[in-house]
């Protein structure tokens, strides 16, 4: 078992191989976590929220749902989910963003830099499982970010099923209700 700790603002590389497990669990609670994977050696295949809703047709995780490649190949299994509100529709939020929003971007912490910086790539955009964010979509399409449901403690727990490397970060995001608030670390326990 590996243990690993994520700083608030900030992101990790972990290298997995098949058939072990990872646990994503939230410390204080209220944090959302970008977790984005690449195929070991191939960096153009990589998790996809985009597929992953193709394939299991539907906008949420399940207990047993698939998390697909951007070339159809399952890449994880959920095993188990203390929250099941995670948000498929989101790209990383990058400087840009933060300007549109916040009108804050310059040098600030941001998920896409972060994920970039320890894959040692640099994806022109990243999309991936927001793990514990709460995106409410209204009948009329419209959607709200709303705060995390997660509590101190809760987890999700994965299934790898293709040797890869995460690039998993704690949100940066304090302006809105997206973390609460505020930021917090995360642990990774890979077993």
């Amino acid at each position: 078992m590996e243990e690993y700790i994520i700083s608030p603002c900030s992101g990790l590389r972990i290298e997995v191989v098949k058939g072990q497990q990872i646990e994503i669990i939230e410390i204080d609670g209220g944090q959302v976590v970008d977790f984005f994977a690449e195929m070991k050696g191939d960096s153009t295949e990589f998790i996809s929220p985009a597929v992953t809703i193709d394939c299991n047709e539907s906008l949420r995780l399940h207990v047993g749902d698939l998390i697909y490649s951007n070339k159809y190949k399952p890449m994880v299994k959920v095993l188990y989910d203390d929250v099941k509100e995670h948000d498929l529709l989101h790209p990383c939020y990058r400087p840009e963003m933060y300007d549109f929003l916040y009108h804050n971007g310059e040098n600030h912490p941001n998920c896409f830099d972060n994920i970039n910086r320890v894959l040692g790539i640099s994806h022109p955009i990243i999309r991936p499982v927001n793990l514990f964010m709460c995106t409410k979509v209204n009948a009329d399409g419209s959607i709200e970010v709303c705060e995390p449901l997660s509590k101190a403690n809760d987890r999700i727990v994965f299934e790898v099923l293709e040797d890869m490397a995460l690039g998993i970060a704690a949100c940066s995001v304090s302006e809105s209700s997206c973390n609460s608030g505020k930021c917090t670390a995360i642990k990774i326990v890979v077993g």
